[in-house]
């Protein structure tokens, strides 16, 4: 028990016989960082690669399956969003009207982004001055209305 260590042994570590720091592993017999013992460390049912063998045919092509679906799941949605003042530019964008401007503000306030909008850059410019002067007179709020 007397040894020059806090854990009381000579072997070091702060955890006596079970090793390292508390039930965290470490240097005793229990092995290193990470090393659960019978807790079974990562998520309870992590082991490795030796024991639980080569990876099968049947898992091989579910990690393929997995990836294809991942990879349709991103293609989903690529149109390309036109910007409606663009294209109708007959379309003003103006502060004195705020039912034109609401699709541009969300229900909390805040001013709709460009990718989500589809407004080019120079329209949405045009669309956030005129936001701002509307809330300044009071025409569009600037936040929701309270909880």
């Amino acid at each position: 028990m007397g040894g020059n260590f806090p854990g009381g042994d000579d072997r070091g570590g702060f955890g006596g016989d079970r090793g390292g720091y508390g039930d965290r592993g470490g240097f005793g017999d229990r092995g290193g960082y990470g090393d659960r013992g019978d807790r079974g460390g990562f998520g309870g049912g992590y082991r490795d690669r030796e024991e639980r063998g080569p990876m099968g045919p049947k898992a091989r092509l579910r990690a393929k399956a997995r990836k294809k679906a991942r990879k349709q799941a991103k293609r989903m949605f690529n149109r390309r969003k036109i910007c409606r003042f663009c294209a109708d530019a007959t379309i003003p964008i103006d502060y004195k009207d705020p039912k034109a401007l609401k699709f541009f503000v969300s229900e909390t306030g805040k001013l709709i982004p460009r990718r989500i909008s589809g407004n080019c850059a120079r329209h949405q410019r045009s669309v956030t001055v005129a936001v701002k002067r509307a809330r300044q007179l009071a025409l569009i709020p600037f936040t929701s209305s309270g909880i």
